[in-house]
């Protein structure tokens, strides 16, 4: 199992606190170092900025929204990536959630799995260097009847063939995922959910394509913090487990509402959400219970981190990236240190 780093959103003060973060990582041997965008920073940008300050590590989109560019766009920004970094970047797409996709980009959220097949479908074969066409649903290349032509990428990316990810919650979305990318990019993943929730998902997705999972990259995110009282850790992350759980997308929509509910938290999932749609963050990160954000979050000290990481290890975790937590620049490079020394601790580096 390999190790990776989250950034996160760039801005919020702590764009120094991200590099330095990066570079550790690169010094310390993490093997990519990803970044991710909403409505604020976007990720090409701050890779760019990562890869040009680092030496080794791979830079990913933790992820490039779908309804953010064009396909096209996106293979333009994967091919230049690539080349500026000498074959360090992985291109991880993902639809976002209706919110903002309809308020921020004024896209249609509808049929997410179709338009991800397409988007994956055109960026792949513009990424061949081929003259481009594509007759599809959602995007036909060239427009009919107009003035445009097929054309090919003029950049030639590092290497042929650019790992791309997917961000996928629910199991037709995971199954898609299997069948079509190099790897899944998850969150509030479960070691003891694991199978159920995501990769017998990705498994028959990648038996559909004819594929095992050999070589398929399992990569969820999860948040460290590095202390001896793993309820006051845990603590610290109530406001961030009930956000996505409660207010993350809508009522109807919200797949992380869904997920806490497959792993067996149906009335509290339910609970939170009421609370937080209400307004009441305070009383919907109190109901957050302990055991889902142990079970989703790497807390406590090293010994008991690196008994987390054998479990996700042994559940079919390919790449695990960490999210270090911390006040200071100090506390979040400690908890990077203590991702290494737990996996050197668990046997797995």
């Amino acid at each position: 199992m390999r190790l990776g780093i989250n950034l996160g959103y760039w801005g919020a003060g702590m764009d120094g606190d991200n590099l330095a973060v990066a570079q550790e990582a690169d010094r310390l041997g993490y093997d990519v170092c990803w970044a991710a965008e909403a409505y604020g920073s976007d990720a090409p940008t701050v890779l760019a900025w990562v890869a040009a300050k680092t030496e080794r590590i791979d830079v990913g989109s933790a992820i490039m929204q779908i309804p953010a560019r064009q396909p096209a766009m996106t293979a333009m920004t994967a091919a230049t990536l690539d080349s500026l970094t000498g074959g360090r970047f992985r291109l991880g797409l993902g639809v976002s959630g209706p919110q903002v996709s309809e308020g921020w980009y004024g896209v249609k959220f509808d049929k997410p799995l179709a338009r991800t097949r397409e988007y994956v479908e055109i960026v792949r074969k513009a990424m061949t260097r081929e003259r481009l066409s594509y007759d599809g649903e959602h995007w036909t290349l060239p427009l009919p009847g107009g003035p445009g032509k097929p054309i090919k990428l003029t950049v030639h990316p590092q290497r042929e063939h650019i790992p791309l990810y997917i961000a996928a919650i629910g199991p037709k979305n995971l199954e898609q995922t299997g069948e079509i990318a190099d790897g899944a990019l998850l969150i509030f993943p479960s070691a003891e959910h694991l199978e159920e929730t995501a990769l017998r998902h990705l498994r028959a997705g990648r038996e559909k394509a004819g594929l095992t999972m050999d070589g398929f990259d399992v990569c969820p995110t999860l948040p460290l913090a590095l202390g001896d009282d793993v309820t006051a850790l845990a603590d610290v992350f109530r406001p961030y487990t009930a956000l996505y759980v409660g207010g993350m997308g809508s009522r109807k929509q919200n797949f992380y509402n869904q997920l806490a509910q497959r792993m067996g938290y149906e009335k509290e999932a339910a609970e939170i959400q009421d609370k937080y749609l209400a307004g009441d963050k305070t009383g919907a990160a109190a109901a957050v219970p302990h055991s889902l954000i142990d079970q989703t979050t790497l807390l406590g000290s090293v010994e008991r981190i690196a008994e987390r990481m054998t479990a996700y290890a042994e559940a079919g975790v390919t790449t695990l990236t960490l999210a270090p937590a911390g006040f200071t620049l100090d506390e979040r490079l400690a908890a990077l240190r203590a991702g290494v020394e737990a996996m050197e601790h668990a046997g797995l580096a």
